[in-house]
Formats: structure tokens, sequence, C-alpha cells
């Protein structure tokens, strides 16, 4: 019945042996619950014995309150009982008696203790004595006293009885020693004083006596010094820190006659230093404190040491956050020039109180300039050469400063460096860039890295160096200094020195005629001197741009250490004081070379600048030797194209891969869709990420790498010359060639990529009409009177997809076509033609002009003619058509930039001369372009003679009543001429040119004609120019090696290198014999005889090119190639361009051969010629 039945009917027995009772109805027992239950009343019990302490201690505080308080109504009492007391006899004890009740009562919230210290410090001031004291009471007495004094005045502030003021200064005049314990509140109580008695109830002169008595130097006792120095270092950090304190106090004359300035700066120096991360001073307070001390510097300025001065307004500075910088910047700015106005109110920069500006400003005028040279040459009066060098470092370091600190002014500040000079050890007086030139070119640094690149290194590893001791290079840190004022000063002088100047270096000071030559004369450097300066400059440019991945880790980790870095230049103290050195050295973090605020890119950049400014002059008018800058022995020649490829090939895919990211990084919230394209660009580009702290560490990180992995990429694009020319014309032909694998998915041949097109038409359904879509995009019909406007109509909307293969067919006026494949002959005339339409043309607009030789460049007032053209035909500047047509000009300008550019990047040579000044602006885009008074020769023969007989003339130029303007005039349509005159400088108008001033003006008049004026017009050109050449490549070259490259070698056609490569077919192949056909011999017999311009014009017929391929003929792609065409003598030779073929018939003599060939590259025609 019951299947499991065992037998037995006992429940069978559980033993528990976990302790845990199984029985929830049951009472928990365990000794678990034994252990919680006495936890909880020890708890309890240390709850209890803590409330028993707590009242005890509440007891006893009460007890000891309620004391206190009985004992301070008790001495109250007795202090109102004296006050009660009148005995003439006992007088002169009542103050002191009550002093003593006072000082153990007072509570600055009760009414009646303020009256009663009030009444107690007239009492004092009437009997004018504090007795009896004995020396052992008088310090801990008086002590108390002056803090209940200073908490009664800060209680009463706005109020201040002066009795009050009086009785604490008595007390620190009659205690010196006491002042030390109180300094801080002392001076900060004057300040909230001024700040909140708008009034000023308290005299000056109390005021006056009040800010004097710690600052007397009469006191004869040990510590003395040190006490001083104490009271002015409070004085600084606490008073002077005051907002406005010349309008609440008045004239500030009086706080200079109780100021020794000397101390002033010692204490200021030794306070920055030693104790910089405690000053408990915001921006605010340092930036008052810097325009007090530089007002009361000025109005003592003989009574401190130039360089101590020097050195605390550095330390200040230094200490001033990189945000300083963007409020200095901004002081000049017109509310249009500033911030939108649909920006936050509170990212406008704030703008500094006028008398801040004013201090600041006074800084760089021509007076403190000119008065900081006079007393370089005066003090010390016979300086050691140690002392020399410390007090030119110091200068430049404060000169540097201030051209960071004002960058709007820092070509005035050059300008009165340049007009000032400085004296030797021997007495000598030098203009000032000779002097530092002397002190650079007897410095260590100059000559140790004067003789190689390794030893540039070495000495750039030192200083951006964090780790090394900075004493073992304080003397290196100090040359670095005069090094980079005088790079600074001297590219400043090179922009307005003219070539005849520049050369002038090698002559004596005075003329065969004994009269003085000019300053620029002066200041020019043997040319011996200049090749040696070269020489250093290409060791030291070459480590930073060589070697930069390894630098700038070190660079970079200084910038991870900053925190809150400031903006200004280290201060070095003298050599022999060691403990200054250690302090100033303790509290500045380094940038390069212990100089705040000059990074190792400010540096890489100033030395490239010179470089460069002497590599164009010497380009221009030779004065070096040949081959004198090129650094060949740096690199493996042999393997270095390969090599630039690789890094190129490395780069591009890490600028893709980091561009990949920060996409990623940006849309990472948003659904991403992927298409894929039949026609993919891959072109290259340039992320500047701002904002977030990840994308500045990512883009240092990018540089980094990038710099790392494409060292010789780094020096091709900023010091190209030292590579032969020869090379870097392959470089950048290997650059187009591996750009042109990347777009057109490895088919560079045009037939090919077409078909690539096609093919991957094969796929969904409306890809083939994609496909086709793509294609049509860069197929067009041209009309041959019309081309550069159908050009523009067809192309412009490509943007950087015109590097892409084209297609052209021309039609006649009746939209016939010409004869004639398109197998690349056909794009080259049409490109070649629109060129020359585009930019030779007579029409209006003219987008370019020609100078006195030809050359051209942008119309720099086409825009301007064009406003002028619209407002007569009565639009307003506002209206759509107005903006429409500015923006359609400029558009045209980036057209030709982008056919241009399709020029070099397809290999075909342009017949164009552009003006050099213009070409100096295609490397990156016209950022580099450094504008140079002999640029202007290229533009104007005229303005550029006139700029020379203002800057040379011996009179006084303000006869010339001329002032910082100048005027723009140009033809409209109607033929009226139109003059506009235009500021060179803010407010031109109303500054007159003098004989100071005179070589700003020059400059600014060059920069204005060179690059002001056409800007608009350039930069579009430069744009266009950059959708299809990268700016980089271009850079690898000068303006003469660029006109090369777009135009094709200058020099006469070599008739026997392009024989030797020269290809025959048909008949015309040459046989066994070696023997060439007769027709053959007597073509090359005619190409021997004809002038070069007629050779140009065969080439020109041929390959659609006057002018021979840049590494010779054995580089024409393909190559030249005559094959014959029958041998009827009355037909014309014609020619495949495409193919870079001509057929010739066979012609029987020498003279029907030439006159044939004659009248065919004379003819014309297209391509129905034959």
């Amino acid at each position: 019945m019951f299947q499991n039945f065992t037998g037995n009917s006992r429940r069978p027995r559980h033993v528990n042996l976990s302790g845990q009772n199984l029985n929830p109805f049951a009472t928990a027992t365990g000794a678990r619950q034994t252990v919680v239950h006495a936890q909880q009343e020890r708890q309890q019990r240390q709850r209890e014995r803590a409330r028993l302490i707590a009242a005890r201690t509440i007891q006893r505080i009460w007890r000891g309150y309620r004391l206190r308080l009985k004992l301070s109504d008790a001495r109250r009492e007795e202090w109102d009982n004296i006050e009660a007391f009148n005995d003439s006899n006992n007088i002169h004890y009542l103050p002191m008696a009550q002093l003593k009740l006072i000082v153990c009562f007072f509570n600055c919230q009760r009414k009646d203790d303020l009256e009663r210290i009030v009444k107690l410090s007239s009492r004092a001031i009437k009997l004018g004595t504090l007795k009896p004291l004995t020396p052992c009471e008088a310090h801990p007495l008086l002590l108390k006293a002056t803090l209940i004094t200073l908490k009664a005045l800060n209680t009463l502030l706005p109020k201040c009885p002066p009795n009050l003021l009086q009785f604490l200064v008595n007390i620190v005049d009659h205690q010196p020693l006491i002042f030390s314990k109180i300094s801080k509140e002392y001076y900060k109580y004057l300040s909230h004083l001024l700040t909140t008695n708008k009034t000023l109830s308290t005299t000056r002169s109390t005021i006056l006596t009040a800010l004097k008595t710690p600052l007397d130097e009469h006191m004869e006792m040990n510590n003395s010094y040190d006490l001083i120095l104490d009271a002015y270092t409070s004085f600084a950090i606490y008073f002077l820190t005051t907002p406005e304190l010349e309008t609440l106090f008045g004239p500030m004359d009086d706080i200079s006659s109780i100021t020794n300035i000397s101390l002033l700066s010692f204490a200021i120096i030794q306070k920055f230093s030693i104790d910089r991360a405690n000053l408990g001073l915001d921006l605010e307070g340092k930036i008052w404190l810097l325009a007090h001390y530089i007002l009361l510097s000025r109005q003592q300025r003989h009574c401190v040491e130039y360089s101590q001065y020097m050195k605390t307004l550095l330390i200040q500075i230094a200490s001033l956050p990189e945000e300083f910088m963007v409020i200095i910047d901004n002081q000049n700015l017109e509310p249009s020039q500033g911030t939108s106005d649909n920006e936050d109110s509170f990212k406008r920069p704030k703008l500094l109180p006028d008398f801040v500006q004013k201090q600041l400003l006074s800084l760089v005028t021509q007076e403190s300039i000119s008065d900081l040279l006079s007393r370089f040459s005066n003090e010390p009066p016979n300086p050691t050469v140690v002392q020399e060098k410390d007090i030119s470092s110091s200068f430049a370091c404060y000169i540097l400063t201030l051209m960071r600190l004002f960058p709007r002014l820092e070509d005035e500040i050059r300008m009165w460096l340049y007009l000032g000079s400085m004296r030797t050890r021997s007495g000598v007086s030098l203009p000032t860039l000779k002097y530092l030139w002397q002190a650079t070119y007897a410095s260590n640094l100059y000559s140790f890295i004067k003789i190689n690149s390794d030893a540039a290194l070495m000495t750039l590893r030192h200083a951006v160096s964090k780790d090394i001791d900075r004493l073992l290079t304080i003397d290196e840190d100090r040359e670095w200094h005069i090094l980079l004022l005088f790079l600074e000063l001297y590219a400043f002088v090179l922009r307005f020195t003219d070539d005849e100047e520049f050369l002038s270096g090698d002559f004596s000071d005075v003329d065969s005629e004994n009269k003085p030559v000019s300053r620029l004369r002066q200041n020019a450097l043997p040319l011996e001197d200049v090749k040696q300066l070269t020489v250093f400059l290409k060791n030291l440019a070459f480590a930073m741009y060589y070697h930069y991945g390894e630098l700038i880790e070190e660079t970079t980790k200084l910038q991870e250490d900053k925190s809150g870095t400031s903006r200004g230049v280290s201060i070095n103290s003298n050599s022999h004081t060691s403990e200054n050195i250690i302090s100033t050295k303790s509290i500045l973090k380094r940038s390069f070379a212990g100089i705040l605020g000059e990074s190792f890119k400010y540096v890489r950049t100033i030395v490239t600048n010179v470089m460069c400014m002497l590599y164009e002059r010497d380009s221009r008018r030779k004065f070096l030797p040949k081959d004198h800058w090129l650094m060949t022995s740096q690199f493996d020649m042999d393997g270095f194209i390969p090599a630039v490829a690789l890094e190129e090939e490395r780069q591009h895919e890490l600028r893709e891969t980091e561009d990949l990211e920060i996409d990623d990084s940006e849309d990472e919230d948003q659904a991403s869709e992927v298409q894929n394209s039949l026609f993919p660009s891959t072109s290259t580009r340039h992320v500047f990420v701002s904002g977030s702290t990840r994308n500045t560490r990512s883009n240092l990180s990018t540089q980094k790498r990038l710099a790392t992995i494409g060292p010789r990429l780094e020096v091709l694009q900023n010091m190209p010359f030292i590579i032969p020319f020869e090379t870097r014309v392959q470089i950048f032909q290997h650059f187009v060639f591996y750009d042109q694998l990347r777009r057109r998915n490895s088919f560079v041949d045009p037939d090919m990529w077409r078909s690539s097109i096609l093919m991957r038409s094969r796929g969904p359904l409306n890809s083939e009409h994609l496909a086709h879509q793509v294609l049509k995009k860069h197929h067009a019909k041209i009309r041959r009177n019309n081309m550069f406007e159908d050009a523009y109509q067809h192309f412009y909307s490509l943007g950087d997809e015109l590097k892409e293969p084209i297609r052209i067919n021309f039609v006649d006026q009746f939209d016939t076509v010409e004869a004639g494949i398109d197998g690349g002959g056909v794009t080259k005339e049409f490109l070649t033609s629109v060129i020359t339409e585009a930019l030779c043309t007579k029409a209006s607009p003219k987008f370019f002009v020609t100078n006195d030789q030809n050359l051209l460049y942008p119309n720099p007032t086409a825009l301007d003619e064009e406003r002028e053209n619209l407002r007569q035909e009565g639009h307003i500047e506002s209206s759509p058509y107005w903006k429409e047509r500015i923006k359609d000009i400029l558009q045209q300008f980036e057209f030709i930039g982008r056919i241009v550019g399709k020029c070099l990047y397809e290999g075909i040579l342009i017949d164009i001369g552009f003006a050099s000044f213009f070409l100096l602006k295609w490397p990156a885009s016209g950022l580099t372009y450094r504008v140079n008074i002999n640029d202007i020769r290229d533009l104007d023969e005229k303005l550029y003679e006139g700029l020379l007989q203002l800057k040379n003339y011996n009179g006084n130029v303000e006869e010339f009543s001329l002032d910082f303007t100048t005027t723009d005039t140009f033809l409209t349509k109607s033929g009226k001429t139109i003059a506009i005159t235009r500021d060179l400088i803010p407010n031109g108008s109303t500054v007159s040119v003098t004989n100071e001033n005179r070589p700003l003006y020059v400059s600014y008049v060059a920069r204005h004609r060179l690059q002001v004026q056409p800007y608009q017009q350039t930069q579009a050109f430069l744009k266009g120019l950059s959708d299809v050449i990268n700016p980089a490549w271009i850079s690898m070259f000068n303006r003469i090696e660029l006109q090369t490259l777009i135009s094709g070698d200058s020099s006469e056609i070599d008739v026997e290198d392009l024989r030797r490569n020269t290809l025959y077919g048909g008949i015309y192949q040459i046989g066994d014999d070696g023997e060439e056909h007769e027709t053959i011999k007597y073509f090359w017999k005619v190409m021997k005889a004809l002038d070069d311009s007629d050779r140009r014009k065969v080439l020109k017929f041929i390959t659609s090119s006057p002018r021979a391929p840049l590494l010779g003929f054995s580089k024409l792609n393909p190559l030249f190639s005559i094959r014959d065409s029958g041998s009827d003598e009355d037909r014309l030779p014609s020619t495949s361009t495409c193919v870079n073929l001509l057929k010739l018939p066979r012609y029987s003599s020498e003279n029907i051969l030439k006159q044939k060939l004659l009248y065919a590259i004379n003819s014309g025609a297209g391509f129905d010629l034959s």
C-alpha cells in the first residue's frame, strides 16, 4: 500500500550542531545574542559617562565666564573710579593705571569699552607720556594695548577718532619691537580706513604720520634693519595694494617722501622670492602694488639702483597670471574690436583702471626706455665683467618682459631701443644693437653652439631641463637672455634696412666726406659677423626642429608641472650673492632658460625668423658663399627622399587617426551613419583643438608625436634651404604622387581612375547614377573666347576635388567641339589658357596687376574699385547684392588659386611670372610672411625710392607735415580717380612723423602696401591654392625656387639635353647602325639655329609649356617623341600634346622644315591645325 514503508514508524532524530535556533517562534538565547546585549550595555554606560563629562565642562565654562564677567565689571568700576578721581599730583600715573586695567577687560563689542579706550587715548595724548613702566613690563603691556587699540579702530570704522590712532602710533614709536607682531593688521587697518572713509575725516597728516612711523630709520637698536624691512614688507603687501590709493589719499608725493625706495624694493623682492606661495594677494592686489611701485620708483628714480629696480618689477610681473596678458592686450580695443555682442558679459575682458594703465604704459615710453639706457651706462660706474653681464641680463629680461606684456607696443619698444645707446666697460658708447651683438658674440653660448648642431642640442637640453641644477647654468641662462633680446631687435631693424645699408657693415662709421652715417648704417653688422651668425642660427634651428620630439618632452613636463603659471621673466641675482640666487631660483618655475613666459616655441620662432630673413636677403642679393646654407652632412642623402616620404605617410596616418578620435569624442552621444562614398576624400586636415583640457592635452600629444615621427619634415618645412633644390623638387613630386595614390584609390592615371569609379558603381541600385554624377562634375565644355568664366562656373564648386582628373572639350563660337581627344594635352592647354586669361586680362574686374618688371600680383584695389562701382550704381553696403558681388570676386580669386595649384599638382608649367613679395606669402598661406622694405621695390620702385629718401633725410622730417596715414587711389569704371585716406596705426592722423619714429612710419607704409591693402584678395587666392597644394609642401622653396617650380627652368633651352632624351617612332626610329633619319638631322640643325624664344615656342607647341622641366628633359613625362606623319611636304607639323609627341612629315630639306615649323608654332590655332 505504501511503497516507501521501511517497517519502523519512529521519527528519525535530527541533531543541530550549528548553534542556530531553527524554530522561528522560539526565543533567541544563543551566545551571539549575549554578545550583542553586552555591547549595547557598554555603549549605554559610555554615553552616560560622556553626558556627565559634558555637563561638568559646561558648568566649568559657565562658572569661568561668569567669574570673568564679574572680574571685568569690577575692573571697569575701578577704571571708572580712577577716571572720576582728579588728583593733580598723580595725574601722570592715571593713564598707565587705566591702561593696565583696560587691557584685561576690553571688549570691542561693548560701546562703553570703546568710549573708555577713546578717553584713555585722549588723556595719554594730552599728557604726552606713558609712565611709569619698567623694561620688563613695557613690552607685554604695550603689545596688548596695540592689539586692543587695533580692534577698537577696526570696530569704529568708518569713523576714526584721531587721538585713538595717534595713541597707537605713539606706542609703536615708543616700542618699535612691538610692530613686527602687529604690522600686518596695522597696515591693513590704514588701507581699510582709506577705503571706507571716503570723506577722509581723519587728517592726511595723521595718516601720513601713521604710515611713516614704522618706516623710520632713526632707531638705534639691534636688528633694526630687519624690523624696518619687515615694516616695508607689510607696507607693500597690505597698504600699497589698496585700490585707487591716489584718489583716496591724494597725490602720492607725500607717501613718496616718507618711503625709502631701495628698502621697499628689497622688501618686495624678498617677500616674492621667499614667501611667494603665501603672499595672500589676489590679481587685483598684485596689479595695484605694481602700479604704485612704478609711480614711487619713478618719483625717486635716482634713489634706487638700476638693477634692483628692474628685478623688483620683473619679480612682480612674474607673479601675475596668464590672464593678465589678455587684460593688457585689450586695453586699446574699441568696443567693436572686442568680443561680439552676443557673448555673455562675464566673458568680456575686464579693463584696467586708468591709474594702473597709465603707470604700466609709462614703462614703455621713450623717456622711460632712454632713462634705463642712460642708467645702464652709469650704474655701477666701473663694473666688473660679472657685474656687466648680470646687469645686461637683467636689462634683457626686463625688455623681453615688456614686449610680452605689451604686444601691441612691441614695435615702439624696439624703436626706442634702436634709437638708444649703451656704454661698454671701456667707456665706448655703441648703438644698442651693436652692444647686444658684442655681448652675444663674446658669450660662451654663442661660441659653443656655433661649433655644430650637436653642441646646440646639448645647450638646449640644459635650457629646457627642469632637473638640472640652475646654479650650474646661471651664466648660460644670462647669455640666453641677451641673445634673445639681440635677435628681437635685429629682426626689427632688418625690416626697414635696405640692401645697401645691410651691406655697409664692413665700412667705417664715417664716409669719404667725413659726414656721419645714418643710424641704420651704424647698426649694420660686418658681413663676416653675419656669416658667423648664420652658422650659429643654422645649428640652433636644426637642433630645435630635428630633435623637437625630445626637447618638447621636457617642456611638456614643465607645462604639466605649472599651476597658475605666470607670465614674465626670471630674475638672476648677482653672482656674488648666492643666497639671493637660491631664494629667487626656488620660486621660479622654468619655461626656457629660466625665462618665464618665453616658451621653447617662442625661442624657436625668433631664431627661425632671423635666420629666414637673412636667407631671403642672401637669395635676393648674394653675399654668402655658394652652398653656405646646406647641411647635407647631417643626413644620409642616398636614403633621404624615401625617408621623408615615409615620414609624410606616417604623419598623414596619424592625423587621420587623430581626426577620427576627435570626431568620435565629439559625437559620442549621437548615432553615426556610415555611407560608402564613390569619391572618398582623404585630404589631410589640421585640427586645432581648444577649450577643454582633454582636447588641449590631446593636441599637444599629437604635435609631439608628429614631430617625433617626422624630424626631416620638420626641418624641410622650416629651414628647407639646408637641402639641395633638386632634392626638394623630387620630394615635392613624391608628396604629390602619394597624395594622388590616396585620393584616387591607387589609380594615378586619369583613365584608370575614371574606370575605377565606374567599376565601383556595380553595387547598389543608384551607385551607377552617382558614379556618372562624379565624372560629370569633372567634365566641361569650354568656349575659347570665354575660358575663365566657363571654368569658374563649371569647376568652382569642386573645391579640393579639383585635384582629381578633369576632362575638357573646347567649343568654338558655334558650339562645335574641336577635334582632339583629351589625353591630358587639352587639359594642359585649358589650365594654362585659363590662367593667362584670368591674370593677364585687361577687362574689369582686373584680378592681377603688374609691377615695373611685368611680374604679377593681386590687384590691391580690386575690392575698393568694386565697392565704389556698386556705390555709384546706387547699391548700399548692407544690401545682399553688395555682399554677393564682393563674395563673388573673392571666390574668383580663390578659384584662380586653385587653378594655379592644379598646375603645380599635375606638373604643368605655366609661362607666368609672379612678383617676389607675392611668392613669399605662399608658404603656410601667408602666415609666415615678414614685411621688408626691400619688397617695396618689387611693388613700386618710385615708392621705394621715396621711402629711402625719407628714411635717410638729414634734416627735420616734420617739415614735410607727414602723419601716420596713407592714401589709396584707384580708378572707377567711369574713369574717375578716387582717393581714400587710411590710418597706419590707431588715430594715425594725430601722430606726426618725426626723425625718431620715421623708421616705424616706413615700416608701416610697407606693411600697408604689401600686406594690409591686398589682404583679402591675397588670402582668397592662398585659400584656393591650399585647397590643392599643401602649404607645407610649398614652404620647402624660396621665392626664386617657387617661380622655377611654377614656370620651369628659365635658362636657355638645352637642345642637346632634349636630343638625348627624345624617343623616335615609325621610320624615324634609329636602327642598328645608330644613324638618325635625315629629316631628324634637319630638325636638330634647325633647333640649334633658332634663337631661344623660337625654341620655347617649339617646346610650347609640343608640350604646351615653353620651359624645360625643373630637373631636365629626362624628367619630362612622357618623354619628348617624334614620329613621321607622311611624305606630303605641304603638310604642317602637328602635335599630340597629351603625349608630348611631334608628328613631323618627311621634309626633303632643312629650309622647308624650318619654314613649316615656324609657321606652325606661330599660327596660334587650336587642335584643328593638322
